[in-house]
């Protein structure tokens, strides 16, 4: 399969599109069609990775990956994917489920597609290849994930970005702590500004000829097709006992997650009303209650990884349902304020048995207004982040300790340091081009 860029000047090859990350137009890659699924050939995947190959094998066909896509799937996606029952309020509700995709190495849903994407970018290097630097911008979670899968990784070197002082003070641990081919840069802004010099950087030829570069954020395709995976097995491990379709709630801050969940349905898989719920920050909501999509300044929420103001992959959505109506699409979009997130964590435990984190909690509140409004259908619940990950905001609202887990307690312990940067291009460059400390 070939893929085509959102500006409409490129095609390339998977290999490609991988290893650039954006688009030399500008634009991101997106496949040039999406393959159609008969979801009843999904009934003999027992494991996330024979899901995983059989999904994508599509979009790998007549690459230099073809053969190797069951062996990336078996490295990469090999983490535990637990289903748990939300308890209903009442008898009478229809199930709902927490996929809980934080039992990577660094606690958080980002851990599939980062590992995944590593794998397939160590099969694509020649050997005697000058090294690669992934760099990238992160508004928490990203950063660590993808550091974490490329991390003493023969050929690459990670450069991180990250807002500094609007992280969760763990993240910010995480993202220092990995040392030897990882750097990572405290950048005196917000994550758009991270993720504008990110772009810009990708963008700047002059510069990728002396630094070879890729990106490891969700603008990199690598990065949104592993997640359209883990939505199949799910849906279908669930759809044999609802016999209907199930809708997903997504906690969305650039999009990427739930982008993948959209294109799973779109490619046939049983799921319907896809829901993104957002923070304070209102781009996604304000378009879909029918405004116009306008980027704003990101605003600073209690769910900080997703305190993005323009949300890259819009681009990509915008791409999908070019020939159709956006609005019209199964989709809406609901924004959470940080009084909700706190209200939302103490209920969901107190009433639910769940600790949540406050990205998760967007999600839950979100179905619990659903559930109000009178919409009874099958839901699933795409938690993202382990609560211990922000002890600061989930310990003191439901009085007690939320023991982190093995893998992150261990980050934890490690000594943790970050250079500062300045939001000025000129600043990454000069970073960019002092050799790696590996």
């Amino acid at each position: 399969m070939k893929f085509v860029s959102t500006a409409g000047e490129t095609r390339a090859d998977l290999g490609e599109a991988l290893t650039s990350g954006l688009a030399p137009d500008g634009g991101l890659f997106v496949p040039e069609r999406l393959p159609a699924l008969d979801a009843n050939a999904l009934a003999g995947c027992q494991t996330l990775p024979e899901t995983a190959a059989h999904i994508l094998a599509p979009f790998f066909a007549d690459s230099a990956l073809a053969e190797a896509l069951p062996g990336i799937c078996r490295e990469a996606l090999d983490l535990p994917l637990p289903i748990t029952v939300i308890p209903g309020r009442e008898k009478s509700e229809a199930p709902a489920w927490l996929l809980e995709l934080f039992h990577g190495p660094t606690a958080a849903f980002k851990d599939f597609a980062a590992r995944f994407l590593a794998a397939s970018l160590s099969r694509l290097r020649a050997d005697g290849a000058p090294e690669r630097t992934v760099l990238v911008a992160t508004s928490g979670d990203t950063g660590s994930a993808v550091a974490a899968a490329f991390h003493r990784r023969a050929g690459f070197r990670v450069v991180v970005l990250y807002p500094d002082g609007k992280v969760s003070a763990r993240q910010a641990h995480q993202l220092g702590a990995f040392g030897d081919n990882v750097r990572a840069f405290r950048v005196q802004g917000n994550f758009d500004d991270c993720q504008r010099l990110v772009k810009r950087a990708l963008g700047d030829r002059e510069l990728l000829e002396q630094v070879p570069m890729t990106s490891a954020n969700s603008i990199s395709i690598g990065r949104l097709l592993p997640q359209i995976s883990y939505y199949a097995h799910a849906v279908g491990r669930l759809s044999a006992q609802t016999r209907a379709p199930i809708d997903l709630i997504v906690p969305t801050g650039n999009l990427g997650n739930a982008l993948a969940a959209i294109m799973a349905r779109e490619m046939g898989l049983p799921i319907g009303q896809v829901t993104l719920a957002t923070n304070a920050n209102r781009s996604l909501p304000d378009y879909f209650a029918g405004g116009n999509f306008d980027p704003q300044k990101a605003v600073a929420t209690l769910a900080n990884a997703m305190d993005v103001g323009a949300p890259s992959n819009f681009e990509r959505l915008a791409w999908l349902f070019r020939d159709r109506d956006l609005r019209d699409a199964g989709i809406d979009a609901v924004s959470i304020d940080d009084e909700r997130i706190r209200e939302t964590i103490v209920k969901t435990d107190r009433e639910r048995g769940l600790a949540v984190c406050p990205h998760t909690a967007c999600a839950m509140a979100a179905l619990d207004d659903r559930r109000q409004a009178g919409n009874n259908r099958p839901a699933l619940i795409a938690a993202t982040a382990h609560p211990a990950k922000f002890e600061q905001v989930v310990e003191p609202l439901l009085g007690r300790q939320i023991p982190p887990p093995e893998a992150l307690a261990a980050l934890l312990q490690q000594p943790s340091h970050a250079e500062k940067l300045t939001s000025d291009y000129s600043a990454l460059k000069a970073a960019l081009r002092r050799p790696s400390r590996m």
